[in-house]
């Protein structure tokens, strides 16, 4: 018989059976569809040797005018701007500690690593990041030089927190001088959505819900930041917050000032500060909320908008999760409705919180948990307007929209969307796949970004059994096709401002996460950069879904196949891939005969193509796979054939 040769459809399908997607592919991890043949996905590398304090929920990219190219970087704990490789420190403070109060504060015990620091009333908790400076002398054999830096508080009560240094002391003292500074940072969030169950019945004296006593639990939102840029200088805000009684409330707003001068060095020490207390070009702050679940530039009028937000006049207590308010143009610390200026707010009549703002092209879309809206810029005394698009939809996250090629896209909790004019339900062939193993309970950490290099929109999840993000599914938007793969990302950002797409990982807490001191540094990647995982191996499959052998009724026997696999860009001397073919009788019976017997594994040079593999796999149909996991592999899958002939009917 002639050779048959096999040419599969791009993409994967996991919401048909394996026989009905007859010339599809079912399964794969790590790859994707480049002019509609399979290949490797490309590598990451660590694009910087700093790490990060945290888990990064958020990145954003901003070019000044200055030519700085800054990343903004949002953890559980700390923000960042990164700049050439480097992470600066900005994170807001809560207050600062000075004299009289922090006299003579430092006490050591003998034999301990364990310092003390009296402040009455400091107001730290468990967790908190200090940094004490101004201390002279050495204090119990402790050298101030180990007091004066950054430390975490290790316990509190109403008057004392402790510290940790590397030098145990040599006696019991107390000292350190009257011009002490200790500068006190916002008190950490949580790395993911957690259960409190308040001060009677928890363990640890943390900053939410306890107090309660209650065996209910309250559920502590993840501390996820939303940046965007005024000009060259960075605003941001908290986005949820949880109020003593266990309410979700929004965030308070920030503002970091990049400055005239032509070197940001002097700007990148300085710590971003409360909105509410900044006098911007002269003028004072007026009315700027205590609270706003996002925060986001209308870039084209230069407005700061707040969505979900404490409405005028009103206290952070009375959060409104469906009020939308926005700064006078030009000025974004100036939120007092006046007739002499454009400050405002609307509220949106549908649903029970904004979820989402995001602009494209003329218009900001919000996503409420049960409808869609557009918010226009008029340019008239009423401001913006505001629009209902669709209505009966959902949002899975605050982070599962992105949009690409001005078309928005979304997941929601059980189909996605996409927004190019008028929202619609978006095709998807591995729906089923991918909402019925999803973690819900971590909805929150669910995040989208684009590789528009590749046409490629990701969503990245926890899936069932993780309280992690440890899964992608991507939609390639040109060929309107699906895949999927294993891999944690807690952020990511494409933008044409970096050559290459960056994404955020922090190894998940342990113990989760009572003890936020646990976590281990975050890693900043370059994605499609190489062909390894950060310099390991990277396992690469796909396996084609069960096709009929000749005519599906005849048993045939196969040979032999040549294969047609190209390795460019591979960096191994001898790059090979796993070819394996696996044949059955029957739909839904098991395959007949072991994977290793049937394996043939391809050697060849970079651009040279092994002749052909011999093999004896006989059945009715069969499955193709093709794998890798070596180091310096990176494969393209073409059209292969099969040597077959008959081999009876029984």
């Amino acid at each position: 018989m002639p050779f048959q040769k096999l040419v599969f459809k791009p993409g994967i399908n996991r919401d048909t059976t394996n026989y009905a997607n007859e010339g599809g592919w079912y399964e794969c991890d790590k790859i994707r569809f480049y002019s509609g043949y399979p290949q490797k996905l490309g590598g990451w590398v660590e694009a910087t040797s700093e790490r990060i304090v945290g888990t990064c929920r958020q990145l954003w990219n901003w070019v000044t005018s200055y030519t700085d190219n800054f990343l903004a970087v949002g953890t559980n704990k700390k923000v960042y701007i990164e700049a050439g490789g480097y992470f600066y420190d900005i994170t807001p403070l809560r207050t600062t500690l000075t004299t009289t109060a922090t006299d003579n504060c430092v006490e050591t015990t003998d034999t301990s690593t364990t310092v003390n620091i009296a402040v009455v009333g400091h107001g730290c908790q468990t967790g908190d990041y200090v940094t004490i400076s101004g201390v002279t002398g050495d204090i119990g054999g402790v050298p101030d030089a180990e007091i004066n830096t950054e430390h975490v508080v290790t316990r509190v009560d109403a008057d004392n927190f402790t510290i940790t240094v590397t030098t145990a002391a040599t006696s019991t003292a107390s000292g350190g001088g009257t011009s002490i500074d200790i500068e006190c940072q916002i008190t950490p969030g949580y790395p993911l959505i957690t259960a409190g169950y308040g001060w009677g019945t928890g363990a640890w004296n943390g900053a939410y819900g306890w107090g309660l006593a209650s065996s209910t639990p309250v559920f502590l939102p993840q501390r996820d930041w939303w940046f965007d840029n005024f000009d060259n200088d960075l605003v941001m805000n908290i986005r949820s917050e949880t109020s003593a009684g266990g309410g979700n409330t929004g965030g308070p707003i920030y503002y970091w000032q990049r400055g005239a001068a032509s070197n940001p060095t002097t700007a990148l020490g300085t710590r971003a500060v409360l909105l509410s207390g900044l006098t911007l070009d002269g003028v004072a702050p007026a009315d700027v909320p205590d609270a706003a679940a996002q925060i986001l530039i209308s870039q084209n009028d230069k407005h700061l908008l707040a969505f979900g937000c404490q409405p005028y006049a009103g206290s952070a207590g009375d959060f409104d999760p469906l009020l939308i308010r926005w700064s006078t143009q030009n000025q974004p610390n100036v939120w007092t409705p006046l007739s002499t200026n454009t400050a405002g707010f609307l509220r949106v009549s549908r649903g029970s919180r904004i979820v989402r703002a995001i602009p494209t092209r003329q218009e900001i879309i919000v996503l409420t948990d049960t409808h869609v809206y557009s918010l226009q810029f008029l340019g008239t005394n009423d401001v913006f307007s505001l629009q209902e698009l669709a209505d009966n939809v959902s949002v899975a996250s605050p982070r599962s929209a992105v949009t690409a090629n001005n078309v928005l896209y979304w997941m929601g909790l059980d189909k996605f969307y996409a927004y190019d004019g008028r929202v619609q339900t978006l095709p998807c062939t591995l729906r089923e796949h991918v909402f019925k193993d999803i973690n819900f309970a971590q909805a929150d950490q669910i995040i989208c970004g684009t590789n528009e290099g590749f046409n490629e929109i990701w969503w990245f999840y926890a899936s069932g059994n993780s309280n992690w993000v440890d899964r992608y599914v991507v939609y390639n938007h040109l060929d309107n096709i699906w895949y999927y793969g294993n891999l944690g990302r807690t952020a990511w950002l494409d933008t044409s401002s970096r050559d290459l797409p960056t994404g955020m990982y922090t190894p998940p807490p342990d113990p989760p996460p009572a003890d936020q001191t646990a976590q281990d540094p975050g890693i900043m990647y370059t994605h499609e950069s190489g062909v390894d995982d950060a310099g390991s191996a990277m396992t690469s499959y796909i396996q084609s879904s069960d096709f009929d052998i000749g005519d599906g009724e005849t048993f045939m026997l196969t040979r032999r196949m040549i294969p047609d696999i190209n390795f460019h860009q591979s960096t191994a001397e001898s790059p090979a891939v796993t070819l394996a073919v696996r044949s059955r009788n029957w739909p839904g019976s098991n395959f007949q005969n072991d994977p290793s017997d049937t394996k043939s594994v391809i050697e060849s040079s970079v651009g040279l193509y092994t002749n052909q593999v011999f093999v004896r796999a006989r059945g009715r149909q069969m499955a193709l796979k093709v794998a890798s996991e070596d180091l310096g592999v990176q494969w393209q899958l073409g059209a292969v054939r099969l040597d077959t002939r008959p081999d009876g009917k029984r």
